[in-house]
């Protein structure tokens, strides 16, 4: 073989092979069941950061994901309708946000990876075995503990101390409901006051058991977890018009004008479910993904609503406060 001929071959066996065509990542697809309306703006801040922290980690829609969104209202029949329709689409994960909604989308599904937002107690409702080892198809990051619901009467106390009374607004059908009404009983005989529960039911009930109290001189407001929230104008409204002092559960009740609120920071978990998300839709099985409680709490005291009701925020309260309201 001549030498050039040798030195053509030789370059010929040295050049890279033709790349295969790179196969196109498969569209996974994620089901959402919210309990709140979409046009909510504690809805849209939720979903903002949650499909952002999703595209840090690499998922973004009409790329390699697709999120189907279904927003409840805490409707008991849409919340039904829409958890059948979201495993008919058999979608990779089910993200579900609301003690109300998870339920219905456990019993619809035991095949599908769930990942809970917003729940109370996920052990006692038999959603999952233990915190650490979840077991089955269901994960994801509770509310608080039911401890929590004890500190709101005593912040109540602190912020208006003239308080005999204190009305606290619950859902008694459902055992988050109870469960909160329960801690605040048990604290109460140490502050000296008469608690009176008010059924969270439709917007109309609700009035109208804040009204029936409201008479009442030197009766105070606890408003709790669980129905309250797709209700919070109402409620806030109510409150202000028979001049009650309440406290409320999230800092977006604060923002609407109520009071004072303390509880976990709402958008938090949401980024914290999209490192789960990811971890599901990259083969981890929930399973093994142990149950989160939050990490951080927010007291918020609106200082206008305060002016409103002639109350006085104590130094103490205003010196914890993450935020103030003007």
């Amino acid at each position: 073989m001549r030498r050039r001929d040798f030195i053509t071959l030789l370059l010929s066996a040295m050049a890279p092979l033709p790349a295969r065509a790179q196969q196109p990542m498969r569209e996974r697809r994620l089901g959402i069941l919210f309990s709140l309306a979409e046009d909510d703006p504690e809805s849209v801040a939720r979903r903002a950061a949650f499909e952002r922290k999703l595209q840090q980690l690499g998922w973004t829609q009409a790329s390699n994901l697709r999120i189907e969104y279904r927003w409840s209202g805490n409707d008991p029949e849409l919340i039904r309708k829409y958890a059948a329709e979201l495993v008919a689409l058999r979608p990779d994960v089910i993200l579900v946000s609301g003690s109300v909604v998870v339920g219905p989308m456990v019993r619809a599904t035991r095949n599908i990876p769930i990942v809970f937002l917003q729940v109370i107690d996920p052990v006692g409702s038999g959603l999952i075995e233990s915190m650490a080892q979840p077991g089955g198809n269901v994960t994801g990051f509770t509310q608080f503990e039911y401890s929590l619901a004890g500190k709101w009467l005593e912040l109540l106390k602190e912020v208006a101390p003239n308080v005999s009374r204190v009305a606290v607004l619950r859902d008694a059908t459902r055992g988050p409901g109870i469960g909160q009404f329960a801690v605040i009983q048990a604290v109460a005989p140490p502050h000296s006051v008469e608690l009176r529960p008010i059924n969270a039911g439709d917007a109309a009930e609700m009035e109208r058991g804040i009204a029936a109290l409201g008479r009442s001189p030197n009766t105070g407001l606890i408003v709790t977890v669980g129905g309250t929230a797709v209700r919070r104008d109402v409620i806030i409204a109510a409150a202000a018009k028979h001049r009650l002092p309440a406290v409320y559960p999230y800092r977006y009740f604060a923002v609407d004008g109520g009071l004072i609120s303390y509880g976990p920071n709402t958008i938090e978990p949401y980024l914290r479910a999209a490192a789960y998300v990811d971890r599901i839709l990259k083969g981890e099985t929930p399973a093994n993904l142990p149950v989160q409680a939050p990490t951080k709490y927010d007291l918020t005291v609106n200082l206008k609503t305060a002016r409103a009701l002639g109350l006085t925020i104590p130094p103490s309260v205003l010196a914890r406060a993450d935020e103030t309201i003007e």
